[in-house]
C-alpha cells in the first residue's frame, strides 16, 4: 500500500521542506536549518523502509497507523502551508497564504485525530424495510442483520471494544437470519484467533451466513506461490467454519418457512482491476428455479451491474467492500469517484442493491462514515 504512493509522499515532503528552508535562509542559523531537515528525513526514510515491505502493508499494523498518523500531523501540514503559502507569494507578494494553510492545516489535523480517536468507534444500528411483490407470503416480515469489513486484524487491543458492541448490537435483533458480506482479516487467518468467542456468539433462527471478500483470499500477503496462498484459502474458509458461519462459495441453500421457500446464494469475490473476479452465476444459482425469491451475497458491488443484473433474477444483492470511504463530507464520499453504489440502497426497477460501510478497516479511521449495522426487513408488496 506504501510502495503505491511512496514516491509522491517523498516529493511533497522534499519539496514542503525546501520551500521552509528557502523562506528563513537568512533568518536561520546552521543549527536551526539541520534541525528542520531532522523529521522530513526520518519520515523519507520510514517511507522507504514501508515500501519495500513484501507484503502489501506491515505486519505491525500498529508501525502502519503511527505512520500514517504521522503524515497527518506533520507532512500534510507542512504541504498545505507551503502550498498556500507558494500561492500568497505568487499573486501578491503577501504572507497571508500561509496562515491560510495554517488554519486549514490545523482543521485537516482535528478532523483527523476525531477520526481516529472517536469516528472509528461509532456505530449505527440502521433500520431499512424492502418490499418485493415476488416475496412469498410466509417470509413477509423476515429479518435480516447484514453486516461486514470487519478487518478484525486492526480490532486489537481498545478497538476489540467494537466488535463485542457489534455482536451484541446484532444479537439484540433477533433476527431470522445474518449475513456477513466480506473482508473477515486484513491479511492472514490468525488475526481471527482472538476474536473466535465473540464472533462465534453470534446467532439467529435460520443462522450466520458469509461470503470471502478480497481480502480474505491472502492477496495482501507477498507470496506468490499459488499452494501457499491455497492454503491460507482453506485456512480461513475452516476458520469460518468454526465459528458455526455457513460460507457460501459460488453455493446457496434453500430456507423454509411451512411450504415456501426462499434461496441464499453467495458469489465468491467478483471485483474488477487487482480484485479477485471468481464469481460465476451458473454454479452458484445452479438448479434455481427463475420463479424463486434469491437474496444474493457478494462482497464487490461492482459485479451487481456488471454480472448479477444482466446474469441472473437475484431481487435483492448484498455487498460491502467499499467502507463508505470511511469518510463522508455532508453526504458525499471520495469513494464515489470510483465506485457508483458506494454506500446504502440503489434500486434499478424492483431489483435491489444495499452496499454497507462496514464496521472496520486496514486503517482505524472514520470520519462520517460510520461503522454500521443494517436490520433488513423484507415486506411482502401488495400488487
Amino acid at each position: 500500500m506504501i510502495a503505491r504512493i511512496a514516491l509522491p509522499i517523498i516529493i511533497i515532503v522534499l519539496l514542503s521542506t525546501i520551500y521552509f528552508d528557502w523562506k528563513r535562509w537568512s533568518k536561520w542559523r546552521w543549527w536551526q536549518h539541520v534541525l528542520h531537515w531532522v523529521l522530513p528525513v526520518l519520515t523519507i526514510v520510514w517511507t522507504v523502509k514501508l515500501a519495500k515491505e513484501i507484503d502489501y502493508f506491515p505486519d505491525d499494523i500498529e508501525e502502519m497507523n503511527l505512520y500514517i498518523s504521522l503524515l497527518f500531523v506533520f507532512a500534510v501540514p507542512l504541504f498545505l502551508i507551503a502550498l498556500f503559502g507558494l500561492i500568497g507569494q505568487i499573486k501578491n507578494k503577501s504572507k497571508i497564504g500561509e496562515t491560510v494553510g495554517l488554519s486549514v492545516s490545523v482543521v485537516v489535523v482535528l478532523l483527523y485525530l476525531y477520526g481516529i480517536f472517536f469516528g472509528f468507534s461509532k456505530l449505527e444500528v440502521r433500520h431499512v424495510e424492502l418490499a418485493f411483490e415476488d416475496l412469498p407470503e410466509a417470509f413477509d416480515g423476515y429479518k435480516i442483520v447484514q453486516f461486514g469489513d470487519a478487518h478484525v486484524g486492526t480490532l486489537v487491543g481498545k478497538r476489540a471494544e467494537l466488535l463485542h458492541r457489534v455482536v451484541d448490537s446484532i444479537n439484540a435483533q433477533h433476527a431470522d437470519m445474518v449475513v456477513f458480506t466480506g473482508d473477515l482479516q486484513n491479511k492472514i487467518p490468525d488475526e481471527i484467533e482472538p476474536h473466535k468467542k465473540v464472533l462465534s456468539s453470534i446467532k439467529a433462527k435460520d443462522g450466520v451466513y458469509s461470503v470471502l471478500g478480497n481480502h480474505d483470499y491472502a492477496e495482501y500477503v507477498g507470496i506468490d506461490d499459488p499452494r501457499k496462498k491455497s492454503l491460507l484459502i482453506g485456512m480461513m474458509i475452516n476458520e469460518q467454519s468454526d465459528l458455526g458461519w455457513k460460507l457460501l462459495c459460488n453455493t446457496r441453500q434453500r430456507l423454509r418457512r411451512d411450504s415456501a421457500s426462499i434461496v441464499i446464494a453467495g458469489m465468491e469475490n467478483d471485483g474488477e482491476g487487482r480484485f479477485p473476479e471468481l464469481g460465476d452465476i451458473n454454479t452458484t444459482l445452479y438448479g434455481v428455479n427463475r420463479k424463486e425469491f434469491v437474496i444474493m451475497l457478494e462482497h464487490d458491488p461492482t459485479s451487481w451491474k456488471r454480472k448479477i443484473l444482466r446474469h441472473c433474477h437475484a431481487q435483492l444483492t448484498l455487498s460491502g467492500h467499499t467502507h463508505g470511504g470511511q469518510l463522508s463530507i455532508f453526504g458525499w464520499s471520495p469513494a464515489e469517484l470510483r465506485y457508483r453504489e458506494c454506500a446504502g440502497l440503489y434500486n434499478i426497477g424492483d431489483r435491489m442493491l444495499y452496499v454497507t460501510t462496514g464496521i472496520g478497516g486496514v486503517v482505524p479511521f472514520r470520519l462520517g462514515a460510520n461503522a454500521e449495522i443494517v436490520v433488513i426487513t423484507l415486506k411482502k408488496k401488495n400488487k
